[in-house]
């Protein structure tokens, strides 16, 4: 005897569409000359926190920090937030936009850094750290800044705040 089984066709399109019509496929125009979300150059790590995506882009023949509003659909202004003589890695923005912290090295040292939009200052955040840093995220109030830290001889999570101060997560005793 053969079964045969049945899938609901609302179950099927449930997983594509998810609840309310998510995920839903984002078109943004191509801009030959750089000044979208998509150009011609690498565009790498996008990250996306409310209005905002931020990603790596080598549109100036260096690896830079870039952040698009999706509202406006334009890039946002970041003065004071790349330099020639680091390689940016890995970002993330705060849900407000005001705070992105991002990965960089410079000669050879690596060193996650947080930029605040409103004073358009960067500080490095690991300057204390003897070790490799890679992989920041913020939280979405931007108070926290989680990255990964290889101190101890293994990849171990660090948590810190906005300020770079190391913050005492407490663990269940096992």
């Amino acid at each position: 005897m053969k079964r045969v089984f049945f899938i609901p066709i609302f179950f099927c399109l449930s997983l594509l569409t998810g609840c309310f019509g998510y995920p839903r496929l984002l078109s943004y125009p191509f801009d030959s000359g750089g000044r979208s979300l998509n150009s011609l150059a690498s565009e790498l790590n996008p990250q996306i926190s409310g209005r905002y995506i931020v990603f790596i882009t080598d549109r100036r023949g260096s690896q830079d920090v870039y952040m698009f509003d999706t509202v406006t659909r334009d890039l946002v202004d970041l003065p004071g937030l790349n330099s020639f003589d680091a390689i940016a890695t890995h970002p993330s923005v705060s849900q407000d936009g005001r705070y992105i912290v991002f990965g960089a090295s410079r000669q050879g040292r690596s060193a996650i850094f947080l930029y605040d939009r409103d004073t358009r200052q960067s500080r490095n955040l690991t300057a204390n750290l003897q070790s490799e840093v890679r992989n920041p995220t913020i939280s979405a109030d931007g108070r926290r800044i989680a990255f990964e830290s290889s101190n101890n001889g293994q990849w171990d999570i660090l948590v810190y705040d906005r300020n770079g101060q190391p913050l005492n997560i407490p663990q269940e005793p096992r």
